[in-house]
């Protein structure tokens, strides 16, 4: 069972989705993720949305010129993804268990929302290199995770930089860039970090 399972506990896609929502109408920018996607490639790039939850972020890409795709665990998220944006495929799949030959070779796959930490324990290098099998060459794969408590739903970081960097060294991703926030804040060590590998 993947820790978010645990993590989630009752909560639905219907009041995940909800949740945001309620963020964004009280002003909180909730697009930060895509932009720097967008900042990374450009308009008519395939985008996997890795995790995707409810397709916050495959959404946001998608009304502004990305081909993307949506792949999640969790059917009640994938299910408010579908009702909103019908024309977006949104998967049902594990990410330890990734083949996408229908879809072809992404650009960019993004891993957001603490995607990389939730996994089912020992999955997570299996995901990683699934994921990089995912791209084209040069394609990039970007991850935002907590590394401390205080930016995750567990009582532990159970992934570490180091961890996660040695992950991608082994699936041929070398890392491009860093931050601290999806703003494109610089890193400077703390308790969340924003990663851009390329593959080699």
């Amino acid at each position: 069972m993947s820790r978010w399972a645990d993590a989630a506990g009752d909560m639905d896609g219907d009041r995940y989705a909800k949740h945001f929502d309620d963020l964004a109408a009280s002003g909180k920018d909730m697009h930060g993720e895509a932009r720097l996607c967008a900042d990374l490639v450009p308009p008519g790039s395939l985008v996997l949305d890795a995790g995707c939850g409810t397709g916050r972020i495959a959404i946001w890409l998608d009304e502004h010129g990305y081909d993307c795709a949506g792949i999640d665990l969790d059917a009640s998220m994938l299910s408010v993804a579908r009702r909103r944006a019908p024309d977006v495929p949104w998967m049902l799949g594990d990410l330890a268990a990734l083949q996408l030959p229908a879809l072809g070779v992404f650009d960019l796959v993004v891993a957001a929302g603490n995607v990389i930490p939730l996994l089912a324990s020992g999955t997570e290098q299996t995901v990683v290199a699934n994921l990089a099998t995912a791209l084209k060459p040069g394609g990039l794969l970007v991850a935002g995770f907590g590394l401390d408590s205080e930016h995750l739903p567990l009582d532990e970081a159970p992934v570490t930089l180091s961890d996660y960097d040695e992950w991608c060294e082994s699936a041929g991703l070398n890392l491009e860039k860093r931050f601290a926030t999806w703003n494109g804040d610089p890193y400077d060590g703390g308790g969340y970090a924003v990663s851009v590998h390329r593959l080699a």
